[in-house]
């Protein structure tokens, strides 16, 4: 009987499991996770602030997921070393485990920049886990000052959740602009306006210097005053694990497209990991939840002796923002077709007679038709592209091809 370890239990790690139980009913099943949790929908955790979900709602599976899939789960234990000689993982309560086929599939963590006077914060958080949003529910109240470091999309969901709780939100960045690893110049003012329009207040091409307890001492001088400091400053790959055993590794994991590292019997799926991004032909980190799930069932299908591929990996986002929605994915390179106005803005990028990225604020469009020209590289010429620059529709497509990619009945 096989023995499959995944270390990590997030989206790629459920998706694994899915992977590896298509092929293989009967292998045993680990699952390593330094959390107290199951699996659960980080995105969520935003909205736990602002009570629009529970933390019963919060797991990606139910209890009875695992249980019919044989999964033992090991939570609140750390993965400390693995040897890839012995097959065997030492974990932190004194345990070694072995294996035949691991996955890790360990995520991201927080980045905090060794900012001087940190220590001294009485109330500081990250926001990444569901146990850091109860921490913030539990200490923000009405009259919180709240400061968050970070305007990227981690920051600014920290931001409209606690804004439900206290109106004092402050949100700094040493960019110029929002979101600035999404968006570009005229989208990210876009949403910034919408977002100062909340109530938000943001110091943009500034950030804190350093710390003396509850005051902030910024760059350009200025001293922010709060209560409750949230760091949103970035993410990084959790690589450690394999890069100190050897495997290759840049900003993240690198794998094929069968998710196999550059170890014999060490799979790697998630946001740990950089895969192949088809529409600027680069490996890079693509942290979301889509790719996440399908990098995790190839790894399970793969490493069960099935054959899959993750070959049709892009960046992409969906998220909005007291109402006002950013969808984007692929690359910003090439021609670009535009629409915009004050409230709204839309760009489609074109290479070599292919739809290479796309960036949609505040509209309601199909975007997934957009997104699947990208990911099946399909040739313009073979759609009514005039049509589709003024907005995502199967008509653009032929009949012929209605019936075979969307069921549509024509």
């Amino acid at each position: 009987m096989k023995r499959y370890v995944i270390i990590g239990f997030g989206t790629a790690a459920v998706g694994c499991i899915e992977g590896i139980r298509s092929i293989d009913p009967a292998g045993e099943i680990t699952v390593i996770s330094e959390e107290k949790h199951p699996a659960y929908c980080r995105p969520l955790i935003s909205y736990y602030l602002e009570d629009k979900t529970s933390l019963e709602k919060m797991p990606l599976r139910d209890e009875d997921f695992y249980k019919k899939n044989a999964c033992r789960t090991l939570l609140g234990v750390r993965a400390e070393r693995i040897d890839p000689i012995a097959h065997n993982i030492a974990l932190s309560d004194g345990t070694l485990l072995s294996y035949d086929c691991l996955c890790v599939a360990a995520g991201s963590s927080p980045f905090v920049p060794p900012f001087e006077g940190l220590d001294s914060v009485p109330m500081k958080s990250t926001f990444m886990t569901v146990d850091d949003a109860v921490a913030l529910k539990e200490s923000v109240k009405s009259d919180t000052r709240v400061l968050i470091v970070g305007a990227g999309l981690i920051g600014l969901k920290c931001a409209e959740g606690l804004f439900s709780i206290t109106k004092n939100v402050s949100v700094c960045d040493l960019a110029s602009r929002v979101l600035s690893s999404i968006l570009d110049a005229d989208a990210a003012a876009i949403m910034q306006k919408h977002l100062e329009k909340q109530g938000l207040r943001f110091w943009l091409g500034d950030s804190a210097a350093r710390f003396e307890k509850n005051r902030a001492i910024m760059n350009s001088g200025r001293e922010v005053i709060f209560d409750q400091l949230v760091l949103a400053v970035g993410v990084r790959a959790n690589t450690g694990l394999l890069a100190e055993i050897g495997a290759e590794v840049h900003r993240g994991i690198v794998v094929d497209e069968g998710m196999r590292t550059s170890l014999q019997d060490i799979y790697a799926a998630g946001d740990c990991t950089e895969a192949l991004d088809i529409s600027s032909g680069e490996k890079k980190v693509m942290a979301i939840m889509p790719s996440a799930a399908l990098q995790g069932w190839t790894a399970g299908v793969n490493m069960a002796g099935g054959s899959a591929a993750f070959d049709k990996g892009i960046p992409m986002n969906s998220i909005g923002f007291f109402g006002l929605h950013a969808m984007t994915a692929g690359c910003y390179e090439g021609e670009c077709f535009e629409e915009k106005n004050d409230h709204t803005l839309k760009r489609l990028f074109v290479r070599d007679g292919l739809l290479k990225g796309f960036m949609l604020i505040g509209l309601n469009e199909r975007a997934g038709i957009y997104t699947s020209l990208i990911r099946e590289r399909t040739p313009l010429k073979s759609v009514d592209f005039e049509l589709m620059k003024k907005y995502a529709t199967t008509a653009a497509f032929s009949q012929n091809i209605r019936r075979k990619k969307f069921s549509e009945v024509v």
